[in-house]
């Protein structure tokens, strides 16, 4: 039998908490991989307002807790701050792959450099992905459609048209991918609900 190994995962919101428990780790676990996602903590309040000051303390605590655990993130780079290793760098980018790289590879020096001594290169595995939760909801035009039960295939399709890939949704608040799926639904969308269904899928 494999041995088990534990991942803690630091994430945004109650949401990315969700499709954890309920999406990623029912796969992982097939692999002898637990995952635990845990919200990052923020006096007084939860989720949201991802400062890498805010996250560096998570990091910190639990890379220090058990040294049998690695420690990962699922934040976005759409909602973190201006002083987030690498995100200077990154806007210097076009393509998204090439800011994924730049950010979570500042993101793994920086953490090394605070950390190192708690053998951060090999328990700590940096993610910040290009969109916010709901743009993994466009990877399939079809089940997005059904699902949302619309009857408008045609309008999803043309925004992945429109932006090439799902990582590409996410330049404005006005069109980053929550906002393309409550104007399909005329905002009856739930992102716990609906949107952990449509993942699910």
């Amino acid at each position: 039998m494999n041995e088990i190994k534990k991942i803690i995962v630091l994430v945004e919101g109650k949401t990315e908490s969700i499709f954890i428990e309920k999406v990623l780790s029912p796969f992982l676990r097939r692999d002898a991989i637990c995952l635990k996602p845990i919200i990052l903590s923020k006096p007084g309040q939860k989720g949201g307002d991802v400062k890498f000051a805010r996250a560096q303390r998570d990091i910190r605590i639990h890379l220090k807790q058990r040294t049998d655990t690695w420690v990962t993130m699922m934040v976005d780079y759409y909602g973190i701050d201006k002083e987030w290793p690498g995100y200077q760098e990154s806007q210097n980018k076009n393509v998204p792959a090439d800011k994924f790289q730049t950010i979570n590879e500042a993101t793994q020096k920086k953490v090394n450099e605070l950390f190192r001594e708690n053998n951060s290169n090999n328990r700590f595995i940096p993610y910040v992905s290009m969109h916010e939760f709901e743009a993994l909801l466009f990877s399939d035009a079809e089940v997005l459609n059904r699902e949302l039960n619309i009857n408008n295939l045609g309008k999803i399709t043309k925004i992945i048209k429109r932006y090439g890939s799902p990582d590409a949704i996410n330049n404005d608040k006005k069109t980053c991918p929550l906002k393309q799926i409550e104007n399909i639904t005329n905002k009856n969308f739930k992102k716990t609900t609906n949107g952990i269904e449509i993942a699910q899928q």
